[in-house]
């Protein structure tokens, strides 16, 4: 039986690497982004809807293209985030770049998966369904100048542990990737920065992260291998997360 997947943010890094794979793994995808169009090919797995995770009707008008095409949904992945069009000190951060972030980062992510849940727990079958969100090392990382993009971030953590005491009654997993450094749109202004901290020893693995290195981690937890397996953050990050001496 064929398995249905939503991922947002799939135009580009993270959410366009995840879609590619679940589709290799054979999985049928309803992407969805804010970007006029996809890289990737329009297909019977593959459906692109153009629309904005912060609101509402777009939302919902999301989910019912995945439920008119295919009847039902199997896997989420929550992608799409951003981050502040200016840094700032927290002292000087703005309401607009807050409420920008949040609307997104948080409260899209929330609801999206709010809609999401009441689709899957009328699944059949015992395990009726998976849940990824993807989460940041800024969860827990302190970054002055990007205050609004960590406490979106830490809100997520909190959604997934929300939602995964919630759905558990019905089989459905939901668990988090943290990712670290990773090569994407949102990090190429800071390349030389994160260039410099890496070559200083930042990491024990010394290297950038790929798309690709998250999007392993989401198939692993997205595939029903891991059925007792909910509630958790799983640090995709090169090993940034060790305290070290």
């Amino acid at each position: 039986m064929k398995k249905i997947a939503l991922v947002t943010g799939v135009a580009g890094g993270i959410g366009n690497a995840t879609a590619r794979l679940l589709i290799e793994k054979g999985i049928y995808v309803v992407g969805m982004d804010i970007a006029p169009q996809c890289s990737i090919e329009e297909s019977e797995k593959f459906t692109y809807f153009k629309g904005n995770l912060a609101d509402k009707f777009d939302r919902e008008k999301y989910v019912e293209t995945a439920l008119g095409k295919y009847g039902k949904i199997d896997i989420l992945v929550n992608v799409a985030g951003v981050a502040p069009k200016v840094r700032n000190d927290i002292l000087q951060m703005t309401e607009e770049s807050y409420d920008f972030v949040m609307n997104i980062n948080t409260k899209g992510t929330l609801f999206l998966t709010q809609l999401v849940a009441n689709v899957m727990k009328e699944n059949e079958g015992d395990n009726k369904g998976a849940i990824v969100n993807i989460s940041s090392m800024s969860a827990y990382t302190s970054s002055v100048s990007r205050g609004e993009y960590c406490i979106s971030k830490a809100g997520v953590t909190m959604i997934t542990t929300l939602f995964a005491d919630r759905l558990a009654e019905y089989g459905i997993t939901v668990n988090e990737i943290r990712p670290g450094i990773i090569e994407t749109g949102m990090t190429s202004t800071v390349k030389a920065k994160y260039d410099a901290l890496i070559g200083d020893g930042l990491l024990p693995i010394k290297r950038w992260g790929k798309p690709e290195d998250i999007a392993n981690a989401v198939w692993v937890l997205a595939s029903g291998c891991l059925p007792y397996v909910t509630g958790q953050s799983v640090d995709v990050d090169g090993g940034f997360h060790i305290r070290r001496l």
